[in-house]
């Protein structure tokens, strides 16, 4: 169920790189770039008090990214602010000056950006990231989704726009063939993984998460001492590990990745000591973490500032779904997807294990911060699962 961090690197000094990936002052830049979105506003944070008095622990905050954007998940901060940056390096190498994001709807950037097309594998919430990120600016996306992704979740990217890709296999089988494809018709690939040779885009990915770093950093009462994760590739799970490090230093928090037992690669790499690609098994209902190969700049972080790394079950994560849907008396409903509410079901599971429990070094001082990545970007599953629909869940009905 879980593994100790026992590499070598572990609580080593971040690379210099990441460092600045994941500094204070690149998160700063990122909200400058949010203020020129339309529909942003800060996401809540949400206290779970009820919560934490029936798990034992002193406090359980929740970040609410189901709001982000209109996009219903954190990954509208990524693949966006990447489609940006790109956009920006391109108008500045062709105009020969540094472009700012304050002109990015003149008509010469636009016309710029029309001659952009970027792609991308997805699961469901990164695509849609970056295919809106593309309608944004003017340029054009193509997006690749694998078998196993839903006929909703394909429609609410192509709602942007983008050009739909199936591709048979798993996700990792996408994004080797969202690679070639995009290499042969001279696209951007904008990935949320990376590979030898490509992580400076992935790069720009994570860092458009840490916007809603800032905004926990500004809204949590205390210092957590434990931070619960979930993980697919490792982007997100990296990015607040590498954050946390930047910011509190020693006095970071212990940080546990919480995965699915059926796509757990990053558990696995923890294991090997190396990063190592899984075999592809029966899918999860977490289909936002169904991957099979870690991240390279993910596991480099990880590597360094995880400090364990666990799984949990398909049940553990309808149970933790149900669970934030059902608040405790005067605590908010919120409405987590099958990946939303992993973290938390990282956490009960923990909890009910001595040894976890121990190793972790939970008890009744212990301050959680947690992540509800997303809302409910698939309505028949989550009603499948919780018993009503989202607009249901948040009327209390």
């Amino acid at each position: 169920m879980f593994v100790l961090n026992s590499h070598p690197d572990h609580n080593k000094p971040l690379d210099p790189a990441d460092a600045g990936t994941l500094s204070r002052q690149a998160a700063d830049e990122v909200e400058r770039f949010l203020r020129h979105r339309d529909n942003h506003a800060e996401t809540p944070l949400r206290a779970l008090p009820g919560l934490a008095a029936r798990l034992g622990v002193a406090a359980i905050d929740i970040k609410d990214e189901s709001y982000r954007l209109g996009l219903g998940s954190f990954k509208a901060l990524g693949g966006s602010y990447a489609v940006i940056r790109l956009l920006l390096e391109k108008a500045g190498r062709e105009l020969g000056r540094k472009v700012d994001i304050d002109e990015i709807h003149s008509d010469g950037i636009r016309r710029i950006a029309a001659g952009m097309t970027v792609g991308c594998a997805t699961d469901g919430n990164h695509g849609r990231s970056v295919a809106a990120g593309a309608q944004m600016i003017g340029a054009r996306a193509v997006i690749f989704v694998h078998s196993g992704v839903s006929d909703e979740r394909v429609a609410a990217i192509a709602r942007f726009g983008a050009r739909m890709v199936r591709i048979d296999g798993t996700y990792d089988d996408s994004v080797a063939q969202a690679e070639r494809i995009c290499k042969e018709n001279g696209w951007l690939v904008v990935s949320d993984t990376s590979w030898p040779g490509y992580e400076r885009i992935p790069g720009f990915v994570m860092q458009g998460y840490t916007a809603m770093l800032n905004e926990i950093l500004r809204g949590l009462p205390q210092r957590p001492t434990h931070v619960f994760i979930q993980a697919g590739v490792g982007g997100l799970a990296a990015a607040v590990a590498g954050y946390f490090d930047v910011v509190y230093g020693k006095e970071r928090p212990r940080f546990i990745v919480v995965e699915p037992d059926r796509a757990a690669c990053i558990y696995e790499s923890a294991k090997a000591g190396k990063p190592v690609k899984i075999a592809h098994g029966q899918s999860t209902i977490m289909a936002m973490l169904e991957c099979y190969e870690p991240s390279l700049v993910a596991w480099r972080i990880l590597s360094r500032k995880a400090d364990a790394f666990m799984t949990v079950s398909e049940t553990d994560a309808a149970d933790a779904m149900r669970c934030l849907a059902r608040p405790q008396a005067g605590e908010a409903s919120i409405v987590a997807g099958e990946s939303g509410g992993a973290g938390l079901a990282g956490l009960r599971r923990a909890l009910s294990d001595a040894a976890a429990r121990k190793a972790f070094g939970l008890d009744a001082t212990s301050r959680i911060l947690l992540v509800n990545t997303e809302g409910a970007t698939d309505q028949g599953r989550y009603r499948d699962i919780v018993g009503q629909d989202s607009a249901e869940v948040l009327a209390g009905a």
